[in-house]
Formats: structure tokens, sequence, C-alpha cells
């Protein structure tokens, strides 16, 4: 078992705000984006959280978590599942009483994580520029308490989701969810071809954004 005093992890940044995305939005939740990520989407909005940070130990990381008064946790990133000791923190925040879900870009593992966390896995789109990036055998671990995310940059990125979700029956494995690249398609463009279509996806939109617009802490 891992010392929580001594292991530790490169930290971007801790913040508590609104969950903006996923089954859990709007609930006040506590962030943790670690640092570093092996993907270069086209899209990426955290392209600061690549490198620098502080490093902090996972008993100093529940430290701050504890100073906010929820009991929703989420660990994100960059990449979070790129840094060693994460599946350590995710398990010792279960331990400490938190609902925890992990935002992941699905490119590694996921077999090793806590079973008691919800794991929001993408599946990269052409669109992306990372499509060859996503490593379809963590399809075969997730469960119905996890939710597989397709974020669409235009029409042929949602014709390409569709045929995935379909050919591969992913509402059969947990909750499908489809997003828009903010600014970028328009979100009843995609609410419409969902109903055209009788989709059984959620459609979501980034609150957060809706909220505060781009930049770090949200």
């Amino acid at each position: 078992m891992q010392d929580l005093e001594t292991t530790s992890l490169r930290v971007s940044e801790i913040f508590f705000s609104l969950q903006g995305e996923t089954s859990r939005i709007g609930l006040p939740t506590v962030f943790i984006r670690l640092t570093g990520c092996p993907l270069r989407c086209g899209y990426c909005d955290t392209a600061y959280a690549f490198s620098g940070g502080e490093t902090l130990s996972i008993a100093g990381i529940l430290s701050r978590v504890a100073s906010y008064r929820t009991k929703y946790v989420t660990v994100t990133g960059g990449e979070p599942m790129a840094q060693k000791y994460c599946l350590t923190l995710l398990a010792a925040l279960c331990d400490a009483g938190y609902s925890v879900s992990l935002e992941t870009s699905g490119a590694l593992d996921l077999s090793g994580v806590d079973s008691r966390v919800s794991r929001i896995m993408d599946i990269k789109t052409p669109g992306s520029g990372e499509v060859d990036s996503n490593f379809w055998s963590n399809l075969s671990v997730l469960k119905q308490h996890d939710e597989i995310k397709f974020v669409l940059c235009d029409e042929g990125d949602y014709r390409w989701a569709r045929e995935v979700m379909r050919s591969r029956d992913l509402q059969r494995i947990c909750p499908v969810l489809f997003s828009p690249v903010h600014g970028n398609l328009d979100p009843a463009l995609l609410a419409n071809w969902i109903l055209r279509d009788q989709l059984p996806v959620r459609m979501q939109v980034q609150l957060h954004k809706l909220l505060w617009g781009e930049g770090p802490g949200h």
C-alpha cells in the first residue's frame, strides 16, 4: 500500500466549480487537474496543463479537497492516467468517502481503476486528430455507472460516432454522451441530428463555458 504522505503527483490546479458535463452536470464539485497528456487533440482547451503545475503528496491533495464542503470530486487533466499514482489517488479519494469521477481520453488502460470510480471515457473522433489513440479494449471493462463521451467537431464526426455507437452497441455498456466542440459545432444542429436519427444518447453542452467562458479554473 502506498504511503499517502510520500506518494506524489504533478498537479496543474485544484479548484471548486460546478460540474459542467456528464450526468453530474450542475453539481458543486472539486476538480483535481493533473499535469501532462500524451495526446494533442485539435480542440483541446486545457493545453496549459501539458506541463508545469506543482508536486503534491496525495495526503496534501486530500487536505485541499477537504477544504470544500462537497462530496463530489473529479480527477481530470491533461490525461490523469498518464501519471503513475493516479490509481492510488482515485482509491484514496473513494476511501475518504467522496463520490469520484475520472475524466479520461480513453487512450490508456482503465482496467486498474477502482470500481467505485465513475469513468468518463472519451472516444476520440477523426476530427480530434487522435482517432488512432483509442484504446478499444477499455470498452470491455466499462460498467453501467461509467459513461462514454464523443466530442464532435462537425457532421462527419457525428456520422462516425453514430456508426461506432451502433456497430459496438455502446448503449448496452453504459450511458453515451454527445458533445459539440464549443464554438465550432452549433449545438442546435447536433440536437436536430440526434432527434432525426432517434439516437439513445444524452446531448450535453459545457455549462461552465456558458456561465464563465473560456479559461482555466472552470
